[in-house]
């Protein structure tokens, strides 16, 4: 017959040296009582074992995560363990050279659009027509920036069709002054950015390569002209079009479905942006293993590392792997991050919370801050840059790092509305036009910002616009007036006996016949579009 211990008996008789079996042979059988303060495991809990656990002194539990990771759960309110780099204390402001070189809206826009880089399109643009169509085609400098400014104008107002732009009732005095009709869609049938000749041995490395020269300087310029503030918001731009390229993109969620996609980073105060990618699919020199998402995040960072920046990114982006290394380069990273990702602790899955009910997790360089701002609803922010999480006073109790983040996570998306909104995107079939209608409207947006602050005036983007346009044509249409009034003043001051002329003012006729040529602009005038002159003596001009 067996003899039954409790635990504390078993145990003693185990500390004491005592033999399991006793002198009559019988076994001694341990077995727990259910008073016992140790509970039996179920089988379910045998075959999947919880996360690991254990008591840290004064802040709670620690958890390891799927990869790996450690996470030490702490109390909201509490110094975390972790120091951010120091953050960056400056706003964002031009650079010396762009502010020592901007006085007009035209010289902020050629800080992006540069001489070099339209001189660049015209050859490439005559190098077509000369090829396709006439062998004497050619434009000059000035037309070329004529010709941007009534796709700048055409974005101001919207009309049915391009066409009427130049008819009698919907069209814009100032875009029929410009340039005939005829001749602005010559410019654009013909309109190219890259050397045909070389294109297709481009294309086998760079399926960028009908505008990558002239993108890349528009990007090198935005880098090189303002230097932005403390935060920094990265997330993608939708352009919508439905030309025929490799890398056209569905979004589903998007206003437009189809389109070519940016990746952008923007400056949170001014909406700047300061540097801008586009995704061509599959890119073959990104090292393997590396995400796509901390490719893009340190590419469009790199300009701006080492200096205490901070980014604000969403799911797609943000993980801890990216938030190490930024924080190798003193930048700081905040941002939603996937619940699913194997680094976020098994713990903080659980979906049923209180609302309004904050859990805080500290991990080298790292916090992660789980929110429910509703009874099944859970939001998850990781930061590098917080070493306190505190929650408001107020019903809903937020963490400042979820504040924060509402703050500075939609700069992308306003520059997209603010681009929108005036935006020269027209129809198109080749996609480097459009293409070339984004870079328009970001130079155009960046060409505001850099302005304002530059020369300390405060203007609406509407009217920069209209005063940029009629700065960029100014050029071409002083010199087609000049060019005029050569022509009126060569022709002879009465017609050819016998004959007579059409009238060339038609203000009040319909091409009246005329013989006396105007004493000032020298062009034939008939009765109807005279000016009468009253009566002066000599004395009197």
């Amino acid at each position: 017959m067996q003899r039954r211990l409790n635990t504390q008996q078993a145990l003693e008789l185990v500390l004491d040296g005592v033999n399991p079996c006793d002198s009559d042979g019988e076994d001694i059988d341990l077995q727990l009582d259910s008073d016992s303060e140790l509970s039996e495991l179920s089988s379910d809990e045998e075959t999947a074992p919880q996360p690991e656990k254990r008591a840290r002194l004064g802040t709670g539990l620690t958890e390891t995560a799927k990869d790996g990771t450690v996470w030490h759960e702490e109390q909201v309110g509490m110094g975390l363990h972790c120091t951010p780099p120091s953050a960056y204390d400056a706003d964002g402001e031009p650079t010396p050279k762009a502010r020592s070189s901007i006085l007009t809206r035209l010289q902020s826009f050629l800080c992006f659009i540069t001489l070099d880089m339209l001189a660049t399109i015209r050859d490439c643009t005559i190098q077509h027509a000369k090829q396709t169509e006439y062998v004497d085609w050619c434009m000059a400098l000035p037309e070329l920036m004529a010709f941007i400014a009534i796709i700048i104008l055409r974005g101001l107002t919207k009309v049915p069709s391009m066409s009427d732009c130049w008819s009698a009732n919907l069209g814009n005095p100032q875009i029929m002054a410009t340039m005939p009709r005829n001749r602005f869609k010559d410019i654009m049938r013909h309109l190219r950015f890259d050397d045909r000749d070389t294109r297709s041995e481009r294309t086998k490395t760079d399926k960028f390569a009908a505008i990558s020269a002239v993108w890349s300087s528009f990007v090198t310029n935005c880098i090189t002209s303002y230097n932005p503030g403390r935060h920094i918001t990265i997330d993608e731009q939708l352009f919508p079009s439905k030309t025929r390229c490799c890398f056209l993109q569905y979004i589903a969620t998007k206003p437009d479905k189809f389109g070519i996609k940016f990746w952008v980073a923007c400056d949170l105060k001014s909406k700047y942006i300061c540097n801008v990618l586009p995704y061509l699919g599959k890119d073959p020199s990104r090292p393997s293993g590396e995400r796509l998402s901390e490719n893009v995040v340190m590419r469009l960072m790199e300009p701006f590392l080492d200096k205490g920046r901070n980014v604000t990114t969403d799911n797609f982006f943000t993980s801890l792997s990216l938030a190490q290394r930024l924080l190798r380069r003193k930048t700081t990273i905040l941002g939603t991050v996937n619940k699913i990702r194997r680094e976020i602790p098994q713990s903080s899955r659980q979906r049923d919370r209180n609302e309004f009910t904050t859990q805080v997790f500290s991990t080298t360089g790292a916090t992660l801050t789980v929110y429910a701002p509703k009874r099944k609803k859970t939001v998850y922010v990781l930061s590098s840059m917080h070493s306190v999480v505190q929650t408001e006073n107020t019903t809903k109790r937020k963490p400042n790092t979820i504040t924060l983040y509402n703050a500075t996570k939609c700069d992308v998306d306003v520059m997209d509305q603010m681009v929108r909104e005036y935006t020269v995107r027209t129809g198109t079939r080749r996609w480097p036009v459009a293409v070339f209608y984004n870079m328009i409207d970001m130079a155009a947006l960046n060409a505001h910002v850099l302005y304002q602050a530059c020369t300390g005036r405060k203007e609406r983007r509407v009217d920069f616009l209209v005063e940029l346009a009629r700065e960029l044509a100014n050029s071409h249409v002083t010199a087609k007036t000049a060019r005029k009034e050569e022509l009126f003043r060569l022709q002879p001051s009465t017609p050819s006996p016998g004959k007579r002329a059409m009238c060339q003012v038609k203000n009040h006729c319909k091409n009246n016949h005329a013989t006396v040529r105007c004493v000032d602009c020298y062009r034939y005038t008939c009765g109807k579009c005279r000016r009468e002159i009253p009566w002066q003596c000599q004395d009197c001009e």
